[in-house]
């Protein structure tokens, strides 16, 4: 935040002493991103993936379920050794499943930032040709309310631009 303060800061000195020679570019990244195809097919096999997950981990629950309404009904015929050990065995299958949903979410996080590199690279790439082309001075994502302000005098919105360069309809 502080460096786009620093960068907004420079830019409007410079601005005022260059009058109208500094331009930039800005664009919502999200809204470019989650516009893309790619991204909707990013989407459909992340939640794919999810499925997979939650589906072994519902099994893993059914499967603890299982166990602990069985020693439910057997622990008072069991000797204190086996009742011990039964008990041991079900506190490890929770701490298991415990750590497959921290693996899981890990995973699933991993994923996504693999499915959509491709895409975050695809756009940057069309920002940096379009800022090159168009003689910025620099591009900002306007994403997050990092900028609730810009002169659009001195700056351009390059969404259109970029939803034409990446064939976004």
């Amino acid at each position: 935040m502080k460096k786009l303060f620093f960068l907004l800061m420079f830019s409007v000195m410079v601005c005022t002493s260059r009058a109208q020679s500094l331009r930039y570019g800005y664009f919502s990244l999200d809204s470019v991103f989650t516009a893309m195809p790619e991204y909707a097919v990013a989407q459909k096999n992340l939640a794919d993936l999810r499925a997979k997950y939650d589906e072994e981990m519902k099994r893993a629950e059914d499967e603890f379920n299982a166990k602990y309404e069985e020693l439910l009904e057997t622990q008072r015929d069991l000797i204190p050794s086996i009742l011990s050990k039964r008990q041991t065995e079900l506190q490890e299958i929770m701490e298991k499943n415990v750590a497959f949903k921290k693996e899981a979410v890990r995973l699933l996080d991993e994923a996504r930032k693999d499915a959509y590199a491709p895409l975050r690279e695809r756009i940057f790439e069309a920002v940096r040709r379009i800022g090159r082309e168009r003689g910025y001075a620099f591009v900002l994502n306007t994403d997050g309310d990092a900028c609730p302000y810009l002169d659009a005098t001195c700056g351009e919105n390059i969404a259109p631009l970029l939803r034409t360069a990446l064939n976004i309809h």
